[in-house]
């Protein structure tokens, strides 16, 4: 990645940049575009965004980042959780480390905060490498639960729990 790249919190100012940022990352995949611009607008509206940076070049925004607030319990306690989706890179971008680089200051600023566990629902080839397991995700009940559900727990010395429930922020249940 570029020395030239910034990472930074986003601002309500980012909105529509953010917005174009998503659109233009998800047009060109297999998933296509299923709502991921409106999906980080209604969790920022409810109040449920934990972590939201921008990757910045020359003052332009070239990719983002969403960390939202999970009800969470683990071994019946209820814990600080937190849902990774989307990240998002302007197809330019793409493949030069700018999306990895947004993962990692995400997972290092939700450490700060305190939370003990994050969760993505994401390819199982690439999230691994930040510290995701599926075996982990596997012991809670979601309604995302399945082979592309995956877990870390943000204390690399943390023992992982035993089992419990992990639900997104209810956004995701409003997408449909």
């Amino acid at each position: 990645m570029s020395d030239s790249i910034g990472i930074r919190a986003a601002t309500a100012a980012d909105a529509e940049a953010i917005d174009s940022v998503i659109r233009a990352a998800f047009a060109g995949t297999d998933f296509g575009h299923q709502g991921e611009a409106e999906l980080v607008r209604m969790i920022d509206t409810d109040g449920d965004t934990l972590v939201s940076l921008v990757a910045e070049r020359g003052g332009a925004i070239i990719g983002h980042v969403l960390f939202s607030r999970m009800d969470f319990e683990a071994d019946g306690a209820a814990l600080s959780g937190s849902g990774l989706a989307p990240v998002s890179v302007a197809p330019e971008w793409q493949g030069q480390g700018v999306g990895d680089a947004l993962i990692r200051a995400g997972l290092a600023a939700l450490r700060k905060q305190g939370v003990a566990i994050s969760f993505v629902l994401g390819h199982e080839g690439y999230y691994p490498r930040f510290g995701y397991s599926p075996d982990l995700a596997a012991r809670f009940v979601s309604p995302f639960a399945g082979p592309h559900f995956m877990a870390m727990m943000l204390d690399s010395d943390a023992a992982w729990p035993l089992g419990g429930r992990a639900d997104y922020a209810p956004a995701f249940g409003r997408m449909g």
